[in-house]
């Protein structure tokens, strides 16, 4: 079955995109901001916070950077008036950092500006290692005039710890994942244990030197050794939470909610819905089954 699946998924891009939505709809609020902020309402509901992501990176035009923008902000608006748990998440392609670094950085600060108007956080989403000096100076900037400003490290990365020990130096708020992008050997682990000790390592220093740290991971194995650092360090709730996708890992999520931990659900939602799920899908494989079951349900 393992050999089919990954047959689909690399199918993926011939797959019809009205299976690919229905299948989707798990990882992805929708098109609307509208239905996003219903799925933030909904996770407020069951006691987890939200982080939204306007889906759409690496652009081809500064003039498709403004339409973020201008989404963001009205995103960090309606959160404030629903009143509802929740930030925002921003991938600084999507706002042209590969096009001009320079626009990028004044984009970003519109966001920042946005956000602090209403008092709530911005997380620089990380992206692949092309970007990540610059990701990591346009973060320290940001901080420099606004706390609320939050930064990603990726386990997979050989660079992070040092990365780690730069953002323990502003008590920067970190997430930690494990990294999607393909990456080199050269400057990337490739092994799964190698990843899952350097995650670890990155989790334990942060929580150390006193940052605020989003565990971002649906490995049990990771959430485990997580909360055994926690426990050694006798850290209160309030010092860290655990994140997770949309639609992944639901059993792990109610039980570290059950259990009195602070959770944040990434939401994302846009117009390009469909490059964000495939990726997703491809990063899952087993679900390739269910888009067998739709193509044949199609037909």
């Amino acid at each position: 079955m393992k050999a089919v699946n990954a047959l689909v998924v690399r199918a993926l891009p011939l797959v019809p995109k009205g299976i690919v939505k229905r299948i989707a709809h798990r990882y992805v609020a929708g098109e609307t901001l509208e239905q996003a902020l219903a799925t933030v309402a909904r996770l407020n509901a069951e006691h987890c916070m939200a982080t939204l992501d306007v889906l759409g990176e690496d652009v081809t035009r500064r003039d498709e950077t403004d339409e973020t923008v201008e989404e963001y902000r009205r995103a960090l608006a309606a959160i404030a008036l629903r009143g509802l748990d929740s930030n925002v998440s921003v991938k600084l392609t999507a706002l042209g950092l590969k096009l001009d670094p320079v626009q990028c950085r004044r984009q970003f600060a519109r966001i920042v500006e946005g956000a602090r108007a209403h008092g709530n956080f911005v997380r620089i989403d990380m992206e692949d290692s092309s970007v990540t000096e610059e990701t990591i100076r346009i973060f320290l900037e940001s901080r420099e005039r606004y706390e609320k400003v939050g930064l990603v490290l990726q386990a997979y990365l050989k660079r992070s710890l040092e990365d780690a020990h730069r953002a323990t130096r502003v008590r920067a708020n970190v997430r930690v994942c494990k990294g999607i992008y393909v990456e080199l050997p050269e400057i990337a682990y490739q092994d799964r244990q190698e990843i899952r000790d350097s995650y670890a390592a990155l989790v334990e220093l942060l929580l150390g030197e006193g940052c605020y740290v989003g565990i971002a991971t649906h490995d049990e194995t990771l959430v485990e050794r997580a909360l055994a650092t926690i426990s050694r360090l006798s850290l209160p709730r309030e010092a860290y939470e655990f994140q997770m996708l949309l639609g992944v890992a639901g059993d792990l999520r109610r039980r570290l909610v059950a259990d009195g931990h602070r959770l944040r659900v990434y939401v994302p939602y846009g117009e390009s819905w469909h490059a964000y799920s495939v990726r997703r899908l491809k990063e899952n494989p087993a679900i390739a089954g269910h888009v067998l079951k739709g193509i044949f349900a199609r037909q």
